[in-house]
């Protein structure tokens, strides 16, 4: 089954599959990528490495999220 996050997707692109999923898991990871300007263009990856958070840890969080 392939998975609907990956570690090279943007968080804007993240967001528009499901913005209220995606936008919880974030908050949980204390992520304002809502708001920020790097979310057009910023990896999960990136953004994960810059705040000292495992991407693993939130791919497998977003892609638990029901379809």
């Amino acid at each position: 089954m392939s998975e609907r996050f990956n570690k090279d997707m943007t968080f804007s692109q993240a967001l528009q599959i499901d913005p209220q999923g995606v936008a919880a898991v974030l908050k949980n990871y204390h992520l304002g990528c809502i708001g920020c300007m790097g979310a057009q263009n910023e990896s999960l990856e990136q953004g994960a490495q810059a705040h000292g958070i495992d991407v693993n840890a939130i791919l497998k969080d977003l892609n638990a999220i029901p379809a």
